[in-house]
């Protein structure tokens, strides 16, 4: 057994000591059931823990995470996930969250092939070239890339609602909001690009205000 593979089990097992230190009834409570109020629409990326960079519990955040937070319509597993979310577990806020010096999103920026994952980065570099003139006119690198992975998100958000299942809550007068955050890997700060949405009256109000 290697070290790090026989330190996981050792953190478990440490991890369910102290919570029963605390609290005697953590876990059963726990096992009673989920009411998260939030859906997190993240990363794949190691760095970027949904929980932890919130400061959420066990039980506070539904999760699902994928290369560069996308939301692709075509994507059964982030549409089984929303519908769940939405329609089961009746979540109130949706945030699509990337992050800055996003892996997916700079391979997005060139043309080399990397495998498998360019058939996924396609759709990263459909974003590109819905604002490539605007992103081609910011001549510094970096802050290419970052206004990138903003944009990204952004778009993410926009296309999420329009999603049956978040047409379909609104209709229904269900209370739901979408956010857009970038999380900054350098700082541990969130950045709320201010695409806050909770209706289609207010979607094509931000789009026209953001774009």
């Amino acid at each position: 057994m290697s070290d790090f593979y026989k330190k996981i089990l050792d953190n478990n097992k440490k991890w369910v000591e102290e919570k029963l230190a605390i609290d005697k009834d953590y876990f059963k409570d726990l096992a009673k059931g989920q009411e998260p109020p939030l859906l997190w629409i993240g990363c794949s990326d190691s760095r970027v823990p949904a929980n932890e960079i919130i400061g959420a519990a066990p039980g506070e955040v539904f999760v699902h995470r994928n290369i560069a937070n996308m939301v692709i319509h075509t994507d059964m597993n982030m549409l089984s996930v929303l519908d769940y979310a939405v329609n089961a577990l009746k979540i109130k806020h949706i945030i699509v969250c990337g992050h800055y010096g996003c892996g997916g999103v700079k391979a997005a920026m060139g043309n080399d092939s990397i495998g498998i994952i360019d058939n996924w980065i396609r759709h990263i570099k459909d974003v590109y070239r819905h604002h490539k003139l605007y992103l081609d006119s910011i001549l510094d690198e970096k802050e290419r890339f970052n206004k990138f992975v903003e944009l990204n998100v952004k778009e993410q958000v926009f296309d999420l609602a329009k999603t049956s299942i978040v047409q379909n809550a609104w209709r229904l007068g269900q209370e739901l909001s979408l956010h857009g955050w970038v999380y900054g890997l350098n700082s541990g700060y969130v950045t709320d690009l201010n695409v806050n949405i909770n209706s289609n009256d207010q979607l094509d109000e931000v789009y026209q205000l953001k774009f």
